[in-house]
Order: structure tokens, then C-alpha cells, then sequence
């Protein structure tokens, strides 16, 4: 019989052999795994202040620049108002209309903020059976507000 510190030479001897084996195939074969980005990090523990500190932190500047990108209520009020300004005829029922070349109109003059809701992939996104190929204003105001 082996004694027990002969057991556990053996099997560090093992483990040493397999990990080497399995370490260095990884290396020898595809290395594209290399170039993958490390998406998952470990949340900190409750004995690392630091990095809890500076996980609240960036979490608080992210949510601080994406309220500085959502629309505000004057911001919105100035959308509708130009929007309205802007609407094509003939209305279809109570329905106001608007046109892509006043679409885009809207869109210059709408602010910074607003210039990512006045894509052509959108306006053709809220295009439906209408005639005069114009898209309804009140959808496209919900949309932005849904999406802003």
C-alpha cells in the first residue's frame, strides 16, 4: 500500500500532467478565443469597498448621461409643436399626417437630441397603407416618446 503523502504526490503529479496536456492543446489549436472581449465580471464582494464604490459610481454616471438623453417635456412639447406645424393634408379622419420631405423638415429643425428618431428606417417602419405615403403624427410622437 501507498502511503498517504505518496497518494497525494501521484495525483498532483496527475493533475499537473493533465492541466499541461489540456493548457497547452488549447494553445496549439484555434486561438480565436483570444479575441473574444471579456463581457462578464464578477460582481465585488462585500470586503471590497473599493470596487463597490467605484461600481456605484459608474453605474451612476451611466444612468446621468442617458437622462441626458432622454427628452425632456419642453423638448417634447417643441416636437409636437413643429410636428403639428409641419402636417401634410388631406387629414384622414381626425388623424394628423405628415410627408417624408416634411418629415425630415421636423427633423432639422427638431434639436440634437431629436436627430435619431428622424431616420428613413423609421419613417418607413410607421408607413402603412396610407395613399399619400405619409406616416401618422401622433404614431410617430408615441414612438419616440415609447423609444426616448
Amino acid at each position: 500500500k501507498k502511503s498517504e503523502q505518496e497518494l497525494k504526490d501521484e495525483e498532483m503529479e496527475l493533475f499537473t500532467k493533465y492541466y499541461m496536456e489540456w493548457k497547452g492543446g488549447r494553445k496549439s489549436g484555434n486561438t480565436s478565443y483570444m479575441n473574444i472581449p471579456r463581457f462578464y465580471y464578477r460582481l465585488p464582494a462585500e470586503d471590497e469597498v473599493l470596487l463597490q464604490k467605484l461600481r456605484e459610481e459608474s453605474r451612476a454616471v451611466f444612468l446621468q448621461r442617458k437622462s441626458r438623453e432622454l427628452l425632456d417635456n419642453e423638448e417634447l412639447q417643441n416636437l409636437w409643436f413643429l410636428l403639428d406645424k409641419h402636417q401634410t393634408s388631406p387629414m384622414i379622419g381626425e388623424e394628423a399626417m405628415i410627408n417624408y420631405e416634411n418629415f425630415l423638415k421636423v427633423g432639422e429643425r427638431a434639436g440634437p437630441k431629436c436627430k435619431q428618431f428622424f431616420t428613413a428606417k423609421i419613417f418607413a417602419k410607421l408607413l402603412h397603407n396610407d395613399p399619400y405615403g405619409r406616416i401618422s403624427i401622433m404614431q410617430f410622437f408615441n414612438y419616440v416618446m415609447r423609444k426616448g
